[in-house]
């Protein structure tokens, strides 16, 4: 505590307690009456149990005199009963009303945290990995079910027993009182110090688990791609580095603990052992009576019980106002505003997109897209081509407002797309990614999702004959109704993407993002898919985003990208007559193609 800064991280540390002690009495509301009462009934619990050593007292020094009567004993033993039938229906009570707090808040917690993370931007997801979400979202939030579980309700439930048995010790002799709290300011002084550390180590242990939650995550979700390299060893190695430092931190952790423990038990120990010796003395001195002293020997314990809790409890606190920070940084973040557009249309958009010197940069100083200039007309296809990195994904994400740009101005039938909200947007926009996820439902519900209510199946079937998927699935033996497995695990590459292209046209949307649509599927399949879009994209304005010059050829418009800038526009006649990317690919691609028939050609 001498070093200036360490004075300075304790009072930062202290400021934040309280200010997460005050955050967890707020998310309180709606439950208080609750938690009180459950405290008010641990209250009448612990004066049956005090006015039971009382009823000891009075046995010992009056109901064992010679001249009781069976009926006094009997009384006394009722008394006994009724104490203890008292002490366990309040104890039960409290204990139900706890836990209907203590589920109440994380049920309710939970649901809001989960909202919360649906309604984050996109820019938020893209950047937090999704274990460490998964970590708060879970085991972060059951930290806190098991604060008002047991750490809340302890510290009502010691202050009520120690209050109440202190005064029991008052009323049974002053002297006795002060001599039983003789070394609780030392435990009190104790747990605090091991607070601070207890709470950064554990906020440590909690980092790292999110770490190895994430590296779990991950490995799980490429785990076809693990075994295809045969790279389980290495991901093995990767695992256990991270796995040896959350052990490491675990201990640091638990050497916390081990050290409080034997040292607070120790503290309690002797005050227990300073107040029975005082106690036996006053008795052989016949300052109190032997009743006296059988009482104290029982107030006394639940003088010294509560303090060792505290102590437990003031520890623990630090795990609970840990995990009660790290959920409040995913609840702090602000939600992505979806209807914050000063322009609501009621009628669909008819699809007129203007890039007009467009510019875009994830960070300030790393411009991603520069200078962007295209008129795409209503019901035009524009295809967009480059390498990897050149922005082609980048510029697609601007339209539904995943992100917004940074320069220039981006219009859609004329409105500043800023002016839209972007539930408005997302509403016109149908979206193919370049890897489509498809959720654990049955293939109807995965290409029903995010349609209009009330959609058919006929419909649903229309969609996917449109995506050219319609007979592989009647094939399979539960038709639309197979179930898909995580990640569309049991269809193979280009089932999942015409499954995905049904989705999206199912929306009957306005404009059409294809990222690299067709990409998993063969040539044959491409064609037919290419074919059913030719139908479908008439009066929408589509957006592709392809590798393969085959699938961009009846393009309106095509730009090809480079770091960023439009290098090269127009038809594919007009860019094949031009020396550049384009033509360069072209004629990769021609001879690759060529080359392949006439190898076929020789099988």
């Amino acid at each position: 505590m001498n070093d200036p800064r360490e004075k300075s991280d304790y009072d930062v540390t202290q400021a934040v307690s309280v200010s997460r002690l005050k955050g967890l009495w707020r998310l309180m509301s709606g439950y208080r009456w609750m938690y009180l009462g459950a405290i008010a009934f641990l209250a009448l619990a612990a004066l049956a149990k005090t006015s039971t050593y009382f009823l000891l007292r009075y046995f010992a020094d009056n109901a064992l005199q010679p001249d009781s009567t069976t009926r006094i004993l009997l009384v006394i033993a009722l008394g006994f009963v009724v104490l203890a039938v008292f002490e366990g229906s309040f104890t039960f009570l409290s204990g139900r009303l706890t836990a209907q707090t203590a589920e109440g808040i994380t049920f309710r917690l939970r649901r809001f945290v989960f909202d919360h993370l649906q309604r984050l931007s996109f820019a938020y997801h893209d950047k937090t990995p999704t274990g460490e979400l998964i970590q708060r979202s879970t085991s972060d939030v059951d930290a806190l079910r098991r604060f008002y579980a047991d750490q809340a309700i302890g510290i009502g439930r010691i202050m009520m027993v120690f209050g109440i048995n202190f005064t029991a010790l008052l009323i049974l002799n002053v002297r006795l009182a002060f001599v039983s709290i003789v070394f609780i300011p030392v435990i009190i002084l104790l747990s605090v110090f091991f607070f601070k550390r207890i709470a950064k180590a554990y906020e440590k242990y909690q980092e790292q688990e999110a770490v190895l939650s994430t590296t779990l995550q991950e490995n799980l979700s490429g785990v076809r791609v693990v075994k295809a390299f045969a790279r389980q060893d290495f991901e093995m190695a990767k695992f256990e580095k991270e796995n040896r430092t959350k052990y490491q931190r675990g201990r640091q952790l638990n050497m916390m603990h081990s050290l409080y423990w034997p040292v607070s038990d120790i503290l309690c120990g002797a005050q227990m052992l300073l107040g029975y010796f005082v106690a036996s003395m006053m008795a052989l001195n016949n300052v109190i009576t032997i009743g006296d002293y059988l009482a104290y020997s029982g107030l006394l314990v639940w003088i010294i019980w509560p303090m060792r809790n505290l102590g437990r409890l003031i520890v623990q606190l630090s795990t609970g106002l840990v995990s009660f920070g790290r959920v409040m940084d995913v609840v702090s973040q602000e939600r992505e505003p979806l209807n914050d557009g000063i322009v609501q249309p009621d009628a669909p958009a008819t699809g007129h997109v203007a890039f007009d010197d467009v510019a875009f940069a994830y960070a300030e100083d790393k411009p991603v897209l520069n200078d962007i200039r295209l008129n795409a007309r209503a019901g035009q296809a524009i295809a967009l081509l480059g390498a990897t990195g050149s922005g082609k994904t980048s510029l697609v994400n601007l339209l539904p407002r995943f992100y917004d740009y940074t320069g220039g101005k981006l219009m859609l039938d004329g409105v500043d797309l800023k002016e839209y909200s972007r539930e408005y947007l997302r509403r016109q926009i149908g979206i193919v990614e370049q890897e489509p996820f498809l959720f654990s439902r049955s293939i109807k519900e995965n290409i029903a999702y995010g349609a209009p209510e009330g959609v058919t199946d006929e419909q649903i079937e229309d969609a996917a004959r449109a995506a050219a998927v319609h007979d592989a699935i009647v094939s399979f033996p539960n038709g639309y109704s197979t179930l898909v497995g995580e990640r569309g695990i049991t269809l193979s590459g280009g089932q999942k993407q015409r499954i995905a292209i049904a989705r999206a046209l199912l929306r009957d949307p306005r404009i059409l993002i294809l990222d690299d649509a067709t990409s998993s599927v063969d040539m044959e399949t491409e064609a037919e898919i290419r074919e059913a879009l030719a139908r479908l994209m008439e009066g929408r304005t589509t957006f592709i985003i392809a590798h393969r010059i085959q699938s961009v050829v009846d393009a309106d418009q095509i730009l090809v990208l480079e770091h960023g800038k439009v290098v090269q526009q127009g038809t594919h006649e007009e860019l094949v007559e031009q020396a550049g990317f384009y033509r360069e690919i072209y004629d990769l691609q021609a001879r690759i193609e060529t080359e392949l028939a006439e190898e076929l050609a020789t099988v």
